[in-house]
């Protein structure tokens, strides 16, 4: 089994490191001043760094920043104490992962740290536009906060059209099965597809051999 390596990113160096990745990956660059108050996990394969993710515990949260006024006014959700609160983001996983179990490893190691984080709610973020991570987000059950235009705050970028949404980390932990089924759909589907390629080259090789 290739091994994963899973540390928090700390030296500024590092920081760079992940935060260029963050913006090849989503477009987006996300503030050093933010990571202050984050915990970054980077994911190294073969020591080079292959995924990562942000988790956010303390306010303000960065999603929050773009939802706007009328509707942090009307959904009663906002009333919460933010301090409850925590944010996931900055989530990429490279293509250097190439296995569904190890982009899979990468998933169950984030439940698993943003279960300990211990908050009541996890808020989280996604381009709009991205099913893949539609897909995904999908499993821990969110509820909907807003979708729609960005509210663009000085200083900060983030995708033109985006979802916010809310799940707790009991929601993530009940519904990790769901991880499971889609890890097995995508060996079933990597097998398929590789069978599918030695079918041809063996077509081919026997074409070769009679011309």
């Amino acid at each position: 089994m290739e091994k994963l390596e899973f540390k928090q990113i700390e030296s500024p160096k590092d920081r760079d490191e992940y935060f260029d990745k963050v913006e090849y990956f989503s477009g987006v660059r996300l503030s050093a001043a933010y990571a202050d108050q984050s915990k970054i996990v980077g994911v190294y394969y073969r020591n080079r760094l292959a995924a990562g993710y942000m988790l956010v515990t303390k306010p303000n949260f960065r999603s929050l920043l773009f939802v706007p006024d009328s509707v942090k006014t009307s959904n009663n959700f906002f009333k919460n104490e933010s301090f409850e609160m925590m944010e996931v983001n900055g989530l990429w996983i490279g293509p250097s992962l190439k296995t569904p179990k190890m982009q899979m490893r990468v998933w169950m190691q984030l439940i698993k740290d943003v279960f300990f984080c211990r908050k009541r709610y996890v808020l989280l973020m996604r381009d709009a536009r991205n099913r893949t991570m539609e897909k995904f987000m999908g499993m821990a059950n969110p509820v909907n906060l807003y979708t729609g235009a960005s509210q663009q705050m000085a200083g900060e970028k983030t995708h033109n059209e985006i979802e916010v949404s809310v799940t707790t980390r009991w929601k993530i932990i009940l519904n990790a099965h769901k991880y499971t089924l889609e890890l097995l759909r995508r060996q079933r589907k990597a097998i398929a597809s590789s069978r599918y390629r030695d079918s041809n080259q063996s077509v081919k090789a026997r074409s070769i051999e009679v011309a």
